[in-house]
């Protein structure tokens, strides 16, 4: 053994001797080129090409090596030996990443590739404007040499488009607001914004199952359809009206539609806004991948039916009529009195139509209200509100899905004795009573921990509800009946007055004729 080490101490002080000489005999210039030349000899027989993407481009962070970073630590076609586990703060899942000096392998469209993790020490920095970190991190991208056009023209632009998407989807949503009208704050900002937490998902919407899927395939569509916007010459906007009762769902629908894009919010206060620019700058502060919200437009200004208020001027008749009338449509009737607020139905069109709603893209108009009939029609049609979403009252299939939110009751269940007992007879006058979801949901959550009485109270009040509104009709009945028989007994007695006033007026000619 001691013979091994002798031998070995004795080799390595021929190498030291040889390295030497050679740095003595060859200069750097030349040895520099000997490796130029060597590396140049492999990649010609090398059946790979290499990438470097560093974390730092001269100054500037490299964006790519951020996308890479995004994309890795959550790509699930990658296997790896040894990852590194990070949790964000405020952040409930757990990411995997490279760790230093590692390799992964990935794959693309059948090309395979491999990314390695470089980190080596920075060298001593003797003045810089910047400091450096003290690691120089990079990843080096290993590929065929046939795959290359591939990943360079395809696969690094999908990496871009997924940390994009892994970024939308890591970072909080916003809810936003224009409390302020649309004055700006001291970052030049007309908006302010919370935490968007809202749980509404279209797995807990109380809706028509079938309706979900169809306005699930009408986003899904909109996310993913750059390519078809552009090839039509459409601007990459769309618009839903959601209409119908209180309380049958047009909040939890918008913070439903929120967490299944992943978009913020912004909730649109028209009675904050004092004219059509301050609008106008309101939208242009909006940024994309965003919906855009105005509750209850029949409520907030002056913009009803241009026609109904137009027919009723005319009825009034005169002048003065037509130039109240004039005045409504042009927004400075009712809405002008409370606040000053001069916001036109002409200037909401193009808010939401016009050319100024095309300086962002990819963002969701969404209008509710409670009365659709008082819109005017030009904010209706299609381009502004392209889809029209009734939220009616408590259906039997999105009363099924209350009952297995707050009761945990499957659909399987109905044969269960307690449900299925009564099942059928909820499912026979729930259409009859005409009860909102949200009344239905309070009183689920009322009686939660018992299930039985929970259904069947909900089984006695939908039954009353269901009795009451058929009263109503039939009062409603009979009350037509009489006004129409009233009509008509008003109407004959006319025409008697009518054929008195004409015998008598032939009388009076009959004496006139006989003086003449």
């Amino acid at each position: 053994m001691k013979e091994y080490w002798t031998s070995l101490a004795s080799l390595l002080g021929v190498l030291a001797f040889c390295q030497s000489i050679v740095n003595s005999i060859f200069p750097p210039e030349l040895r520099f080129a000997i490796l130029k030349l060597t590396g140049r000899l492999f990649n010609l027989f090398s059946s790979y090409v290499y990438f470097d993407i560093t974390e730092i481009d001269g100054v500037n962070t490299n964006e790519l090596y951020n996308a890479v970073q995004l994309y890795l630590s959550s790509s699930v076609s990658i296997s790896g030996t040894r990852l590194s586990l990070t949790r964000a703060v405020n952040s409930s899942a757990v990411t995997f990443g490279l760790a230093n000096n590692d390799s992964i392998a990935d794959s693309f469209n059948g090309a395979a590739v491999l990314w390695e993790h470089v980190v080596t020490q920075r060298h001593s920095q003797s003045f810089s404007w910047r400091p450096l970190p003290d690691e120089k991190r990079g990843f080096t991208l290993r590929i065929s040499k046939n795959d290359k056009s591939l990943v360079l023209d395809s696969y690094l632009d999908y990496i871009m488009e997924r940390a994009a998407e892994i970024r939308r989807k890591n970072q909080d949503r916003l809810l936003y607001t224009n409390s302020r009208g649309g004055s700006l704050d001291a970052r030049g900002h007309p908006w302010e914004s919370v935490p968007f937490k809202h749980p509404s998902t279209f797995e807990t919407l109380a809706m028509d199952p079938a309706k979900k899927l169809e306005i699930m395939r009408d986003l899904r569509d909109f996310a993913e359809g750059q390519e078809f916007y552009q090839r039509t010459g459409r601007a990459w906007k769309r618009g839903y009206l959601l209409y119908g009762p209180p309380g049958t769902g047009k909040s939890s629908m918008i913070a439903a539609m929120a967490n299944f894009l992943g978009y913020d919010i912004y909730d649109l206060e028209l009675t904050e806004v004092h004219n059509n620019s301050e609008l106008r700058k309101l939208l242009m502060k909006t940024s994309s991948k965003s919906i855009i919200v105005i509750e209850d437009i029949d409520c907030s200004i002056n913009l009803g039916n241009r026609k109904k208020r137009c027919s009723s001027a005319g009825n009034r008749g005169g002048s003065s009529s037509f130039y109240e009338a004039a005045t409504e449509m042009r927004g400075g009737g009712a809405g002008s009195d409370e606040g000053g607020n001069s916001i036109t139905l002409s200037g909401l069109l193009n808010f939401t139509d016009g050319l100024w709603s095309c300086c962002g893209s990819e963002r969701i108009f969404v209008f509710t209200t409670n009365h659709v009939e008082k819109l005017d029609p030009a904010l209706l049609r299609s381009g502004r509100m392209d889809m029209h979403i009734f939220m009616s009252y408590c259906s039997f299939p999105a009363l099924k899905i209350l009952l297995k939110n707050y009761l945990g009751v499957e659909e399987a269940d109905g044969n269960n004795a307690a449900v299925g007992g009564v099942w059928k007879e909820i499912e026979a006058v729930i259409d009859k009573a005409e009860m909102t979801p949200a009344d239905v949901s309070e009183l689920l959550i009322k009686n939660r921990r018992a299930k039985d009485k929970a259904v069947a109270e909900l089984l006695e009040i939908l039954k009353e509800r269901a009795a009451a509104r058929c009263g109503y009709e039939a009062v409603e009945e009979e009350q037509e009946k009489r006004a129409v028989e009233e009509s008509k007994e008003g109407g004959g007695g006319a025409e008697e007055e009518g054929s008195e006033f004409s015998s008598e007026k032939s009388e009076e000619e009959e004496d006139d004729e006989k003086i003449k």
